[in-house]
C-alpha cells in the first residue's frame, strides 16, 4: 500500500532505485521559503489543532490528503504550485499529529482512518467549502475513500494513488523490514528528522508499522473494503506499476468495487507518481476533476487506462 514515508525509506530497504530528490528531499525550511501565494491557516477541530495550506480561488474546491508522517508542504508541492489557480481552490492539510497539526501527537489507537476522515470533513466545512473533490496519496488515499463513502453529498470526485483497501502479507513484511529507521539511508531520514525531531519521527513511525500489524492480525488485513463498496462519486485510481509498496492487485480491487471508476497506470511509476511525473499527473487530475458529467470519457493520454464511466 503505502505511505509517503515508506516510499522515502525504501531507498535502502528494497530495490527502489529512484533518487532521493524524486521521493523526499526538501526540508521544511526550504518549503516555507518557496510558498509565495499560499496561505497557512489552522482550525481547532475535535481537540486537534489542524494546520492547512490554501491556494487558488477557483470554483472547484480540492482537498489534498498526504501519506504517513506527511504534510501539506512535504507531499503536495507540485500540485499546490502548478494546478490551475483559476479553476481550483486547493486545500492541503496536515492530518492530526503530523506536520504542524500538533499537539496532540499522532494517535493510532481505534479507527484512526475514520477519525481522520471525520476531521477532514469538518475542516472543509469550517473553511466554507462543504462540497469538494479529493486527491489522496497513500494513507491519504485510504482516508479519502472512507470520507467519500461516508459523505456522498459532500464529495464531488476523488483521486487516489498508492492506496489500498486491505494489506497483503508481503506488504506487511516490507513494513516490518523498515520499522527501524536506522536501516534507512541518511538522505531519507534527514528531512523527517528536521521536520519532527528524531525521537518523534522514530516513535511515530514504529507506531504506524505496529498499527498495520494489528490491522493484519486482528482485521485479517481489512482496512476499508466495506467502505470502498459504498463510494458513489466518480473515482480515479492512478497507479505506478512498479510501486514496491502497493501490489498491482489493489487498483483492480478498487475499480471492481466502485461503479463510476477508472484507472490510469504509469507503467514505470513507483509509489510517488505525483512527484516523479508531476506534469502528467496534474494534467490527468485536472482533466478528470473538470469534466462536466460522470458519463464523459477522459481523453486518453500516454499510459494504460481503463474506464467504467
Amino acid at each position: 500500500m503505502l505511505r509517503s514515508c515508506c516510499g522515502r525509506a525504501l531507498g535502502k530497504a528494497t530495490a527502489l532505485q529512484s533518487s532521493p530528490s524524486t521521493l523526499f528531499s526538501l526540508s521544511r525550511s526550504v518549503w516555507y521559503s518557496g510558498c509565495a501565494g499560499m496561505e497557512r491557516g489552522q482550525e481547532k477541530l475535535d481537540g486537534f489543532n489542524i494546520s492547512y495550506v490554501r491556494t487558488g480561488s477557483g470554483p472547484n474546491a480540492v482537498l489534498c490528503l498526504p501519506g504517513a508522517l506527511g504534510s501539506a508542504l512535504t507531499d503536495f508541492r507540485p500540485q499546490l504550485e502548478h494546478l490551475d489557480k483559476k479553476n481550483f481552490t486547493i486545500i492541503a492539510w496536515d492530518p492530526p499529529g503530523y506536520g504542524q497539526s500538533r499537539p496532540p501527537d499522532r494517535d493510532f489507537t481505534g479507527d484512526f482512518f475514520h477519525r481522520d476522515a471525520d476531521v477532514a470533513l469538518k475542516l472543509m466545512k469550517a473553511l466554507k467549502l462543504p462540497k469538494f473533490s479529493m486527491l489522496g496519496w497513500s494513507d491519504g488515499g485510504i482516508t479519502a475513500m472512507i470520507l467519500a463513502a461516508k459523505n456522498p453529498l459532500n464529495v464531488h470526485k476523488c483521486v487516489v494513488w498508492g492506496a489500498n483497501a486491505y494489506v497483503l502479507k508481503e506488504e506487511l513484511e516490507i513494513y516490518k523490514k523498515i520499522r527501524d529507521i536506522s536501516t534507512w539511508s541518511e538522505k531519507m531520514r534527514a528531512p523527517l528528522i528536521e521536520l519532527y525531531g528524531e525521537e518523534y519521527f522514530r516513535t511515530t513511525w514504529e507506531k504506524w508499522v505496529d498499527a498495520f500489524i494489528h490491522i493484519y492480525e486482528v482485521n485479517d488485513g481489512d482496512i476499508c473494503k466495506k467502505e470502498v463498496k459504498l463510494i458513489q462519486c466518480p473515482l480515479f485510481v492512478i497507479h505506478g506499476d512498479k510501486d514496491p509498496l502497493v501490489s498491482n492487485e489493489h487498483p483492480k480491487h478498487i475499480l471492481d468495487a466502485v461503479p463510476h471508476s477508472r484507472v490510469f497506470h504509469f507503467v514505470d511509476g513507483k509509489h510517488n507518481v505525483h512527484l516523479r511525473y508531476a506534469e502528467k499527473f496534474n494534467e490527468l487530475v485536472s482533466e478528470f476533476l473538470l469534466e462536466c458529467a460522470p458519463g464523459q470519457q477522459v481523453r486518453r493520454v500516454q499510459g494504460d487506462q481503463d474506464s467504467k464511466l
